[in-house]
């Protein structure tokens, strides 16, 4: 029987905060991580960096080889809506490889938005393998547009575009792409768990509107405590009756 999550599924608006909770949570010392909040050793797989790579591997094919871009506009639009669908089988293959190697105290940490423009989150997890949505649980940071725009203006870093923690948008992009998030549509179906084809994987909400995850320290604890192991009650019973169709 799991100690932890496998899989922690982390979706939000930009800078809604999840990179802020996944540095706090990989502060925290191994044994109070298990013991609070059901995680192991950390390993995460975000999105961006791989969109990023996109994008400057798209800048140099026009700029020094002269020949056409593959995923991008030269203002960093997707050329295709599918390239959305596209990153979230790579992080799916990312993870399948992961597992090879890791040992079973391991905990994943999915991290990625979705605005409804592309389909948001109910296509996304349409391209999440069944190894993921079997063993995931999903932790969605609620914050409006209006905190997501102010948290993507007040991080950005010209000199950093590239970092999880100081990259932004700017705000052309963000209404476009995610002025409309479709998680109420999303998850309205039932109020424990996200239903995606035959799997069930247990959510829950933290409500970061007044940005707890910049404050951090101990009151992030103790919300994220309350409600990631409240997420682990519905999710060890979910998995109880797997568990003994497997003996």
């Amino acid at each position: 029987m799991n100690s932890v999550f496998p899989i922690l599924i982390l979706n939000a608006r930009p800078a809604a905060g999840k990179s802020e909770i996944i540095r706090y949570l990989m502060s925290t010392p191994l044994e109070i991580r298990k013991e609070r909040f059901r995680l192991g050793p950390i390993q995460v797989f975000d999105d961006f960096p791989i969109l990023w790579n996109w994008f400057e591997e798209d800048d140099i094919l026009e700029k020094e080889f002269h020949l056409p871009r593959l995923h991008s506009t030269p203002d960093h639009y997707f050329l295709k809506p599918e390239y959305w669908d596209l990153l979230i089988r790579r992080l799916s293959l990312d993870y399948e490889r992961f597992c090879q190697v890791a040992a079973e105290d391991h905990t994943a940490i999915l991290e990625f938005s979705r605005g409804a423009e592309h389909g948001g989150y109910q296509a996304a997890y349409r391209y999440l393998s069944d190894k993921i949505l079997e063993k995931a649980v999903c932790l969605y940071v609620q914050v409006s547009f209006e905190e997501s725009l102010r948290k993507n203006q007040a991080r950005y870093n010209p000199e950093r575009p590239f970092s999880i923690m100081e990259h932004s948008l700017d705000d052309e992009k963000m209404k476009s792409i995610y002025l409309e998030d479709d998680w109420v549509q999303f998850s309205e179906k039932d109020s424990n768990f996200l239903v995606v084809r035959d799997n069930k994987v247990p959510f829950a909400v933290l409500d970061n509107e007044d940005d707890i995850t910049t404050r951090g320290g101990p009151e992030l604890g103790n919300r994220l405590e309350t409600i990631l192991q409240d997420l682990w009650e519905v999710w060890i019973q979910e998995q109880e009756p797997t568990q003994l169709e497997r003996k």
